[in-house]
């Protein structure tokens, strides 16, 4: 019968049914497997070495740099590889090996090498400060060659896990700090319940398609990782105003799923791009982008984005509190995008 896992349990059923599968998966990282550890930072690869042992469950020392080139290494000899990064915010200590190598070294030798790894990442701000904080998802969808996912759910997360590894090309996974759900001393304040019910036969998710999270006629919301859920209490305040939304979750940002919002803005005339990454740069500049570009005459109103501000991430919780969309923000950009006459009336897009 299907049971309900949370984010970090689902995490580890996928890793683990994966290993099981094939041999040629492992697992690299810092602390992932040591006696008496956590798990990783938070836990998604606690009691992993029991059943595996330390040759698949490979504990690292503290050298992101190292450990990606090792992953990248050996996928190229024909292993997959699981890396694990305890911060997102790490990944800087490896762009070398993470912009110039994996994602540039199956085109470079003309197919004759191929990547399968994968790197997993947690983002989000948690009260951990600037340097354990950011949302760095654009940096990578940047950069050709990545396969770039952002699940938001138990099922999601288990599904795009299993899809990642039985990919040829390096994928990353970003993991949000407040859905793993794990208890005890790996607990995070403010946790979201991300929990789902998870199916006995395998599954994967495909790559580059988007989940409807929510249907509604008069704006489209697209938010990935946490925001989705702030994105839904939104919506839910919204409704008693009359006004319906419908949720997008990319899933994945590279490859993104143009074809679901598109068909959702040209329904809706409106689009709310909400991300916990800051403004300059982000990826919903890139999506609002294309979108003016595409079907731009479908648009009721300009693109709104709901984002971070240019600043680095504070520590303090009440200036967190400011720092992250929040549902508030996110209905007042929905709000301006549906009343645009100065009688303050709702437009609806009607016909569409």
């Amino acid at each position: 019968m299907p049971g309900k896992l949370s984010y970090a349990e689902a995490i580890r059923e996928g890793i683990k049914e994966e290993m099981e599968r094939d041999e040629r998966v492992f697992c690299i990282g810092e602390d992932i497997g040591i006696e008496h550890g956590f798990g990783g930072a938070f836990t998604v690869t606690l009691g992993l070495s029991d059943i595996f042992g330390h040759e698949r469950i490979l504990d690292t020392p503290i050298s992101e740099a190292g450990l990606a080139g090792a992953a990248i290494g050996a996928a190229m000899m024909g292993m997959r590889p699981i890396a694990d990064v305890q911060y997102c915010d790490f990944l800087f200590c490896c762009m070398d090996q993470m912009i110039n190598e994996a994602p540039k070294i199956r085109y470079m030798s003309g197919g004759g090498f191929t990547v399968p790894m994968v790197m997993r990442a947690p983002v989000g701000v948690t009260a951990r400060g600037a340097q354990h904080a950011q949302s760095v998802e654009s940096y990578f969808m940047h950069c050709p060659g990545w396969k770039i996912a952002c699940p938001s759910n138990a099922y999601d997360a288990k599904g795009i896990l299993k899809t990642a590894v039985r990919d040829d090309n390096p994928v990353l996974i970003f993991e949000h700090k407040k859905l793993y759900g794990a208890k005890g001393i790996r607990k995070v304040e403010g946790a979201l319940d991300a929990s789902s019910l998870i199916p006995d036969e395998d599954y994967t998710i495909p790559v580059g398609k988007a989940r409807l999270v929510r249907e509604g006629a008069d704006a489209t919301i697209l938010a990935n990782l946490r925001m989705v859920y702030e994105a839904g209490f939104a919506a839910s305040d919204l409704a008693e105003d009359g006004i319906e939304v419908e949720i997008i979750d990319p899933r994945w940002l590279n490859p993104f799923d143009y074809e679901t919002l598109y068909a959702s803005v040209k329904k809706t005339g409106r689009l709310v791009i909400v991300h916990e990454d800051t403004m300059t740069g982000g990826w919903g500049a890139e999506i609002a982008a294309r979108t003016m570009d595409d079907i731009f005459d479908y648009l009721d109103a300009p693109v709104k984005r709901v984002c971070a501000p240019d600043t680095p991430a504070p520590f303090s919780p009440p200036l967190e509190d400011v720092y992250v969309p929040s549902k508030e923000r996110i209905k007042q950009a929905v709000k301006s995008v549906c009343y645009m006459d100065s009688g303050q009336s709702f437009l609806r897009s009607g016909g569409r």
